[in-house]
């Protein structure tokens, strides 16, 4: 089974994936898509500024200006790209007709013309994702956009790809795994990062289901393991298959554009604290790559504790908070 990504499935696992196929809440999709919008904005004015710096002077709440010269409530290409996927999952409309162009024509449109940016201008791309872009703007297939080379493992899938959780209701587990590498693809097609893509989306799956966050993330692990543990990227995980993440030191911990440091850390975030503020605040004051971290966590932390969890500060300070909660409606209402 390989239609989508590039890491085969094997058919004598899939009993392995079995997912709770409900369809998810109106309530599910606010927290996610608001709590990881809102760790996203966190973090942008403080972007690739160092631990040391942020213990000197932590974030606690929405600034503005700062690295990129922003207004509080700013979000940056993390939420983009999420909200891109969205629309391109709304403007589907059901299972029998998905695909990848319409996810990617809405990246390129993003790129391009500004679609989905909090203030009508795209002021942050990551390398991996621009070069892929340019390759779908100039008629490739979007399966084969995404840079393979090992070097092409920044986190710029796996900050957009949790609404892949949400179709649960669409698709068996298996056949969900599948579609989550090939979302991927898009823009990083490198096993490595579909991996890391594949064990947040089911990290996310468990949280849907109300498991807990370490709940969640061994449930994760154990549904995953046998599908890539013979894969040859799988040991750059081995932190995350012994099952034990929480129990690292912060000092282990990095908040960088590495697709694997990326997902540590923001599961890190999540399972040391019990708040969502917690978390996304302890992302972004890691350092590094803060917006990203704190959007990863952000996500997974609002479909842990639910939208009433989420500042209302916070809330009401972010940019175009109410086209991103009709934009989750109208996901909610084709699901």
């Amino acid at each position: 089974m390989m239609q989508w990504g590039t890491i085969a499935i094997p058919e004598s696992l899939t009993e392995r994936l079995l997912i709770n196929q409900q369809p998810v809440s109106i309530a599910q999709i606010r927290s996610g898509l608001l709590g990881l919008c809102v760790g996203d904005a966190l973090g942008v004015p403080v972007e690739f500024s160092g631990r040391s710096t942020r213990l000197d002077d932590p974030v606690t709440g929405l600034r503005g200006w700062g690295t990129w010269n922003q207004p509080p409530g700013t979000w940056s290409d993390d939420s983009s790209l999420t909200l891109c996927l969205v629309d391109g999952l709304v403007a589907m409309g059901g299972p029998a007709q998905f695909s990848l162009q319409p996810i990617a024509d809405r990246f390129c449109a993003w790129y391009g013309d500004n679609l989905w940016t909090a203030r009508g201008e795209v002021f942050d791309v990551g390398g991996a994702t621009a070069r892929a872009i340019n390759r779908l703007r100039s008629g490739c297939d979007p399966r084969q956009a995404g840079g393979t080379d090992e070097r092409s493992n920044g986190n710029g899938a796996l900050m957009r790809i949790l609404p892949m959780a949400w179709l649960r209701s669409w698709f068996t587990g298996a056949a969900l795994l599948d579609r989550v590498h090939g979302v991927a693809c898009i823009t990083h097609g490198h096993a490595r990062s579909q991996i890391a893509c594949g064990l947040y989306v089911w990290i996310a799956l468990g949280l849907l289901e109300g498991r807990s966050p370490q709940e969640a993330y061994r449930w994760a692990i154990q549904s995953l393991s046998p599908i890539y543990a013979n894969h040859p990227e799988a040991h750059h995980f081995d932190r995350l298959w012994a099952g034990d993440l929480a129990q690292q030191p912060i000092d282990t911990i990095r908040g960088s554009g590495y697709v694997v440091n990326a997902l540590e850390a923001a599961l890190w975030c999540l399972l040391t604290t019990d708040s969502y503020t917690a978390a996304v605040l302890q992302a972004v004051n890691l350092g590094e790559d803060t917006d990203t971290t704190a959007a990863i966590a952000g996500g997974l932390a609002g479909l842990c504790y639910g939208l009433a969890a989420i500042p209302a500060d916070w809330l009401a300070g972010l940019a175009r908070q109410a086209d991103i909660v009709d934009l989750g409606d109208r996901l909610a209402a084709v699901l």
